[in-house]
C-alpha cells in the first residue's frame, strides 16, 4: 500500500487559493491534505458606498469604480488576493484612519468570519471523501483560529500534535518559526524553538523512516530558505542582497532525528526539494497573491521508502 499527500503552504487569506488547496485532494487524488501555516490574511481592503449604487476601493494601488452588480465580483477578488473586503461608507472609512483600535475591530472581525466560512466550506467539500486533512497555522497565525480549525468536522490540527496517518505513518507539526524582522505570534529564539520541536517529536511512536515532520520554518543554510536580506529597523528590503534566514533548530532536529520527509514553508520566494542526510525536506513556497497555489505531492510507498514527489503550480 502506498500513501499519496499533498502539501501546501502560506495562502494568507487567499481564498483561490484555499479552494485550491481542499479541491487537491481529488484533482491530484491523494489520500492526506497538508496545510504548512499561514492561513490568514493580513489587511482589510474598504470598499467604499458613494451612494445611489456606486462604490470604490484601492488595492495594490490600483482604484476601482464599480457599480452594485459588479461588487460580488469585486470582493471574490479581493479575497482571492488574500484580502478581507469590507463595504464601508465614506464616515466609517475616515473614522478607521483615525482610531487604530477600531480598524483592528474590523479587521478581527473579518478576519475570524472568513476563517469560518473557509472551514464550513472545507467541511461541505471533504464529507465522505475519506480524505484527511491537516492544518497547522503558522507564525503569521493568531492563535484564535486553532479554535475555529478544531471546531471542524473534517479538519485535523497540527499545532503540537503528533497525527497518525494511513500505513503507519506519522505526522509531527509545528508553524512556529525563528525570530524575524516582524513581531509575529508563533516566533520564537532558536533554543526555544528546538526545545518545542524536540518535545513534540518525543510523543512519536514510530520509526525515523515512517516519521514526517510538518514544521512551517525551513532549515537554515539549504536552498528552502534564502530570503532578500531586511534591515531590522527600518524593515526595508537592503538591495539585491540575499541570505539564509531559516531555524537553525529546524535543521538540528532534521539532522538529530532523521525523518523520512520534512515538509516547510515560511519562505514564498524559495520553491525547492533537497535532501539533508536521509530526510527530503521540501518547500514548496507560494504565490498565493496571484491565485497560484504552490504545493508538492508526495508518495510514500509502503514500505518506508519515499518513492516519489513532484512540485506543482496552478
Amino acid at each position: 500500500m502506498s500513501v499519496r499527500l499533498f502539501f501546501a503552504t502560506d495562502v494568507h487569506g487567499s481564498e483561490v487559493c484555499w479552494r485550491k488547496f481542499i479541491n487537491s485532494a481529488a484533482h491530484y487524488q491523494v489520500d492526506v491534505l497538508i496545510l504548512g501555516g499561514d492561513m490568514t490574511g493580513k489587511a482589510v481592503v474598504p470598499i467604499v458606498d458613494q451612494g445611489g449604487g456606486r462604490y470604490r476601493y484601492m488595492m495594490q494601488d490600483i482604484r476601482h469604480e464599480l457599480s452594485a452588480d459588479e461588487l460580488a465580483v469585486a470582493e471574490r477578488s479581493i479575497r482571492d488576493h488574500g484580502y478581507y473586503p469590507v463595504v464601508m461608507t465614506e464616515d466609517e472609512v475616515r473614522e478607521c484612519s483615525q482610531d487604530e483600535e477600531r480598524l483592528d475591530a474590523v479587521f478581527e472581525r473579518a478576519r475570524m468570519s472568513t476563517m469560518q466560512q473557509w472551514v464550513e466550506w472545507a467541511d461541505q467539500k471533504l464529507d465522505g471523501s475519506g480524505v484527511q486533512c491537516i492544518v497547522c497555522p503558522g507564525n503569521d497565525d493568531k492563535f484564535d483560529i486553532d479554535d475555529v480549525l478544531k471546531q471542524s468536522s473534517q479538519i485535523q490540527v497540527g499545532e503540537g500534535n503528533v497525527i497518525d496517518l494511513p500505513d503507519g505513518y506519522q505526522l509531527v507539526s509545528s508553524g512556529w518559526s525563528n525570530l524575524s524582522p516582524w513581531d509575529t505570534p508563533r516566533a520564537e529564539d532558536e533554543d526555544r524553538l528546538k526545545a518545542r520541536i524536540e518535545a513534540v517529536v518525543a510523543q512519536a511512536t514510530v520509526k525515523p523512516e515512517r516519521l514526517v515532520l510538518g514544521l512551517h520554518a525551513p532549515p537554515f543554510g539549504t536552498s528552502l530558505d534564502i530570503a532578500p536580506t531586511i534591515d531590522w529597523d527600518t524593515l526595508q528590503v537592503q538591495g539585491q542582497d540575499t541570505g539564509h534566514v531559516g531555524s537553525k533548530a529546524v535543521l538540528a532536529v532534521i539532522e538529530q532525528v532523521q525523518p523520512i520527509l520534512s515538509l516547510h514553508g515560511h519562505i514564498h520566494e524559495c520553491k525547492a526539494a533537497v535532501r539533508i542526510g536521509r530526510t527530503l525536506a521540501v518547500n514548496p513556497g507560494s504565490s498565493y497573491v496571484e491565485g497560484t497555489l504552490s504545493g508538492c505531492v508526495i508518495e510514500l510507498d509502503g514500505k518506508s521508502k519515499l518513492k516519489k514527489y513532484r512540485l506543482t503550480s496552478g
